[in-house]
């Protein structure tokens, strides 16, 4: 089912068209109505009539997510902020939270790229949805309330945490379909095994998972051990949240809502465009955003563009899993890493639980990464030349993958943290 034929299955002209006069009508908005975009355009010498195709989006200059901090709190906004129903926040981790503001408008469209997301998820009028994202400032648990909504669907809004009373639920509500992020899938699956509640025997069908990046070895733990379709979700808060882009059943990478985002894949270097197909940033433009018009954002997510017309037959553009992101890859010895290259490697293993951490640390002037990875409880208790095998395959496959030696550190079943929102993975104890 497609929630949007008519938009979702357009043709490329029909979506050319579509999307050169609405960034026509953005960047005139953004002119006229936020002075940060009024003063960077005047210093290029852009006006919005010098848009006159696609193509000359690269006249426009970048946002970043500093500028976004710069403008703290409501200094982005394009409408007066009695108009602003509601706003929502990044947490802020890495410096001062960059704020998004809603129109009425800018609800009901985060509710109808949601509809289309969760009805690629399964999502139906009868179907219960357990919303386990956090609700609040943080944009998913919200984005799927309103996307829900839109559907007809019975909306769960469990939130994230309370682990014991998520599976009550699921099991007294019969709960049809699971959404947070990935990671908190697979403790609830861990959890449920402990208690010894048989997953084939719920309900649950699917899963929407994101806000965090996973890997298709992820994706077969939490189809086999929840018994469901697992699926990946893209958004950030800064464009509009969860919704950007959703992976149909498919499964060959996430469609674009690109009549109302407008995706560009540049090098991180060069700043330029890459072809389609090509690896790079993904930048962001929003289309129809009132409250907040956000012109060419780089998203720091690395990933890649791929058009045609899918078997799900959505026409719609599709972008690659994320790999990583430009500015918190690793570097390690001049060799650039992202974790999801070492989780790739781990999952292929046998007797592994897919819960790790990853530690840098530069002891000598060398950087060194420490790999801990927990282990089964058959494994941990088996014999130490065995162990040893482990450890020495898990250095080989990682090796393999990113082309260095890491130390691993086999620990014991459920010994590291776990995490009811975003996984912290890495752990950089290098003083730079």
């Amino acid at each position: 089912m497609i929630w949007n034929k008519e938009a979702e299955c357009m043709s490329a002209d029909e979506t050319e068209e579509l999307q050169i006069q609405r960034l026509q009508a953005v960047v005139k908005r953004a002119y006229e109505n936020v002075p940060y975009y009024n003063k960077r355009f005047n210093d290029l010498k852009i006006e919005p009539e010098d848009i006159e195709t696609l193509a000359d989006i690269e006249k426009l200059p970048f946002t970043s997510k500093t500028d976004l901090r710069d403008a703290y709190p409501f200094g982005m906004f394009a409408v007066p902020t009695d108009e602003i129903i509601e706003v929502h926040t990044t947490s802020g981790t890495t410096g001062k939270p960059t704020v998004s503001g809603y129109t009425e408008f800018d609800i009901d469209l985060w509710g109808e790229v949601m509809a289309r997301a969760l009805t690629m998820t399964g999502v139906r009028k009868n179907d219960r949805i357990q919303n386990s994202y956090g609700y609040g400032l943080f944009t998913g648990g919200m984005g799927v309330h309103y996307g829900g909504h839109k559907i007809g669907a019975t909306v769960i809004p469990i939130s994230a945490g309370n682990t014991m009373r998520q599976l009550e639920i699921m099991q007294d509500f019969d709960t049809t379909v699971l959404t947070c992020t990935p990671s908190y899938g697979l403790y609830l699956a861990e959890v449920a095994e402990n208690e010894g509640i048989d997953t084939e025997k719920l309900k649950l069908k699917a899963g929407c998972f994101g806000a965090e990046m996973w890997t298709e070895e992820m994706r077969e733990k939490l189809e086999k051990r929840l018994n469901i379709s697992a699926q990946n979700i893209y958004g950030l808060t800064e464009i509009i949240g969860p919704g950007v882009a959703m992976e149909c059943p498919v499964k060959t990478g996430l469609h674009i809502f690109e009549d109302h985002f407008y995706p560009e894949i540049i090098d991180s270097q060069t700043m330029k465009q890459l072809p389609t197909g090509e690896t790079g940033e993904l930048v962001l433009t929003t289309l129809t955003r009132e409250g907040m018009p956000v012109i060419r954002f780089r998203t720091r997510d690395i990933t890649a563009l791929n058009k045609g017309i899918c078997e799900c037959g959505r026409t719609q553009v599709k972008m690659d899993r994320i790999t990583g992101r430009s500015d918190d890859m690793l570097k390690i010895r001049g060799v650039i890493v992202f974790p999801s290259q070492i989780e790739k490697a781990l999952l292929k293993i046998e007797g592994l639980e897919p819960q790790y951490q990853i530690i840098v640390t530069r002891p000598h002037h060398l950087d060194e990464i420490e790999v801990q990875v927990e282990t089964s409880p058959a494994l941990f208790s088996d014999e130490v030349k065995h162990v040893e095998e482990i450890k020495k395959n898990i250095e080989s496959k990682i090796h393999n993958e990113i082309g260095l030696r890491v130390n691993i550190s086999l620990v014991e079943p459920k010994s590291l943290p776990r995490s009811e929102g975003k996984a912290v993975r890495v752990i950089d104890k290098r003083n730079f």
